[in-house]
């Protein structure tokens, strides 16, 4: 913090500490009703903080759905839902132009969809077609909505969390590589262990659930993301980020072997502002104001996992681009 006046560095340690604090009350609140996930719950949470989008990739009953109407609840956000499904449209998304009458006249108004909420479910979000999951690329990156030459805002936050099915095809289609980039992490929620699994029939079996309340706000989840962009980075730290991202292409002199042999195309400059965003928030969350190399390797196979695009022999030998991350990660120790 070289070259700030003591009130800066104040203000700054107070905003930090408020984002740890809203952190935790939310994760607190959120562990009432969601069993383990620890790791899972942390990332989006962080994601969140960033304002960004995430894609929950699990079978089905693992409680994605779960967690995100929990969320929606524990920061008083509205939730809006949409079950994405082969024969879905554009205009189920984002709304549409009706007609209608007003004093007597007939006049075209817009109709808004489900789209226009805080924190929307896309959920089994690969089974739409790729006409209907594009409807949402404008909304995840401006977020807004364009309509018959209309384009309109959407409320502040706005969140999309997808969920999708790792192991079913049929009736499914990829998501484009454009959307998929436009998710900040893209998170597998593992099977609970014995003890969390009867945990959750104890939790759920009952007569009542839990009860979630409102432990955050919307300005407060927005603050959170200014207080983010303000924590220092060094340069030394940064570059190594650039490297990472860089060595995901096989173009690069410095690229794994596994790179060159396996991947078509390499992470996307979305992956490394997600990176920093999350780093900074991960160094926030261990009481530090300041970027270490640790925490943007933490970070690293949550946000560049769904933007490694695999070759052919990547996608027969079955390679995890897990994997291959881990590869370009041992290349800068």
């Amino acid at each position: 913090m070289t070259g700030l006046t003591t009130d800066d560095v104040r203000a700054a340690e107070s905003a930090a500490a408020d984002f740890v604090a809203t952190f935790e009350r939310i994760r607190a609140e959120v562990a009432k009703l969601i069993v383990g996930q620890r790791e899972v719950v942390e990332h989006v949470l962080i994601a969140i903080a960033c304002q960004g989008h995430v894609l929950l990739e699990g079978v089905p009953g693992l409680g994605k759905t779960t967690l995100v109407t929990t969320l929606g609840k524990a920061m008083h956000l509205d939730c809006g839902r949409i079950q994405f499904t082969p024969d879905l449209l554009p205009a189920d998304v984002v709304g549409s132009m009706i007609l209608a009458e007003r004093s007597g006249e007939k006049v075209l108004e817009f109709q808004r969809g489900p789209v226009f909420t805080n924190l929307l479910l896309a959920d089994e979000i690969n089974r739409a077609t790729p006409k209907t999951q594009s409807a949402l690329l404008e909304t995840m990156q401006e977020r807004s909505v364009t309509v018959a030459g209309r384009t309109m805002p959407l409320d502040r936050p706005f969140f999309v969390l997808g969920t999708q099915n790792p192991i079913e095809s049929d009736g499914t289609y990829p998501l484009p590589e454009a959307q998929l980039d436009r998710f900040f992490f893209k998170l597998h929620v593992p099977m609970p262990d014995e003890s969390e699994l009867e945990t959750i029939l104890q939790r759920t079996g009952g007569v009542e659930l839990p009860e979630v309340s409102a432990v955050a706000t919307g300005e407060e989840i927005l603050a959170m993301g200014e207080t983010l962009r303000r924590v220092p980075i060094e340069s030394g730290v940064q570059r190594n980020l650039i490297r990472m991202v860089r060595r995901s292409h096989p173009s690069d002199a410095d690229a794994p072997e596994s790179v060159k042999k396996f991947v078509r195309h390499g992470a996307s400059p979305r992956a490394a502002q997600a990176m920093l965003a999350a780093a900074r928030a991960r160094a926030l969350l261990a009481g530090r104001y300041h970027v270490s190399g640790a925490d943007v390797r933490s970070v690293a196979p949550a946000a560049m996992r769904h933007r490694l695009i695999l070759s052919f022999e990547g996608e027969a030998e079955g390679v995890r681009t897990d994997d291959i991350i881990a590869d370009v990660l041992a290349t800068l120790d």
